[in-house]
């Protein structure tokens, strides 16, 4: 038993497979001691509401509530599991957008701008467009292909800095993050889009339910009913399976890997590594645009236009759903499930104990920290194995000297 599972770590995707759920396990065991140093701490809390927070965070989606003598109470909650799906949608889109600028060695944190820039596009074309003379659905597919353009042509722009004028990517990428948030600022205030209809609300930008634009749920509110989910989580499925393929089984995916792994070996075989880090950055800010315009288009949100004040959490959110995944796009389904999870297990927290979300957030934020060690995990793992095999190789050396001498001094 023990050689199978040597021989099983010794595969890569066991060794990312097994940090991965590592990183889960410390996260979620620190989110527990946060809730117990808290709660035992706290006179309004109590024993009580530690464990009843220890169980939300662990399995909060599960969560139905309390019941009449007010003990949690836990069951399949329909609501709760299609509120997760919904918002893993733009967390597996930003992921993804994150991922495939680490295949191509660089680090995409202008996802917030390239979402931004994919926000303002994708409902520019949903409110402006009459449906009265342009059908819905092809409404809806212009405004989702705006944003996936909006969000590229963004993306390109760090991109073409970095190839052209070699400076840094993370530079140019705050940059433009911060550009386009008072751009969409400046786009949308005081615009025929805000929502002038609902008093006190013209901040915000009018949902795409107001123009009939909405992502479709075919079923899927009979099965999740009373949640927010829709079929964006099947096209967010659908490519991630397109991105893990055009990166392992096409041309260009094996060069855009091949740059990340080593530019200038890559320029020397022939491969137009200046090409292929603007495409590499293209594709990362178009994914970015798609996860905006599946979140707007779903017809329930709303887009509050006074962007300046902050960058939307989402985009930053990608990276620790890519760094759990190990940059592969099947596992970043997965994990930005598990990222969404953790939302609605803290929101649950908030409903249900006298934790605050103050605190919520701090136990989310050390969840979402530490689940992103998977890298240095690995690290760990592999560096061990490393060592095993050197300390073999060491043993096994005097035996192979001994056969040496004596084969000499025979002949």
């Amino acid at each position: 038993m023990k050689e199978k599972w040597s021989a099983l770590m010794e595969k890569e995707g066991a060794k990312t497979v097994v940090a991965s759920l590592l990183s889960i396990l410390i996260g979620l065991l620190m989110g527990c001691i946060i809730v117990l140093i808290v709660g035992l701490t706290n006179p309004a809390l109590g024993a009580g509401s530690v464990w009843d927070g220890i169980r939300l965070v662990l399995g909060g989606i599960l969560s139905t509530g309390r019941d009449a003598v007010g003990k949690l109470t836990f069951g399949f909650n329909p609501t709760n599991v299609g509120n997760m799906l919904f918002r893993a949608t733009p967390l597996i889109l930003t992921g993804l957008s994150v991922a495939v600028a680490f295949k191509t060695g660089l680090f995409n944190i202008g996802a917030p701008g390239q979402y931004l820039m994919g926000t303002a596009a994708t409902l520019i074309v949903a409110l402006s467009i009459p449906t009265a003379s342009v059908p819905a659905p092809i409404v809806w597919l212009l405004a989702f292909l705006a944003g996936i353009l909006a969000g590229a042509a963004w993306g390109a722009i760090p991109g073409m800095v970095k190839a052209l004028l070699n400076i840094n990517e993370v530079l140019a990428c705050i940059m433009t993050n911060w550009i386009a948030a008072n751009l969409v600022t400046w786009v949308f205030a005081d615009s025929i889009w805000c929502n002038m209809e609902e008093n006190g609300k013209t901040g915000y930008i009018y949902k795409t339910a107001h123009n009939g634009v909405e992502t479709a749920k075919w079923g899927l509110d009979a099965v999740f009913p009373g949640s927010q989910v829709n079929w964006g989580i099947i096209i967010a499925i659908v490519l991630a399976v397109v991105v893990y393929v055009f990166i392992t089984k096409t041309t260009i995916g094996y060069e855009l890997v091949s740059c990340g792994s080593n530019r200038h070996a890559a320029r020397y075989a022939g491969i137009n590594d200046k090409r292929n880090i603007v495409l590499s950055m293209a594709i990362a800010g178009g994914l970015s645009g798609a996860a905006a315009s599946l979140y707007y288009l779903s017809g329930n949100t709303e887009f509050f236009w006074s962007t300046y004040q902050s960058l939307p959490a989402v985009g930053f959110n990608g990276i620790p759903v890519a760094l759990l995944a190990a940059s592969n796009p099947v596992a970043i389904i997965f994990t930005g499930c598990f990222m969404s999870m953790l939302n609605i297990s803290g929101q649950q927290l908030t409903n249900l104990t006298g934790y605050n979300e103050y605190i919520t957030d701090v136990i989310i934020a050390a969840i979402v920290y530490l689940s992103a060690f998977s890298l240095v995990i690995k690290m760990l793992l592999t560096g061990r194995k490393k060592r095993k095999t050197a300390a073999s190789g060491l043993d096994s050396r005097p035996a192979q000297d001994g056969r040496t001498e004596k084969g000499g001094e025979g002949a």
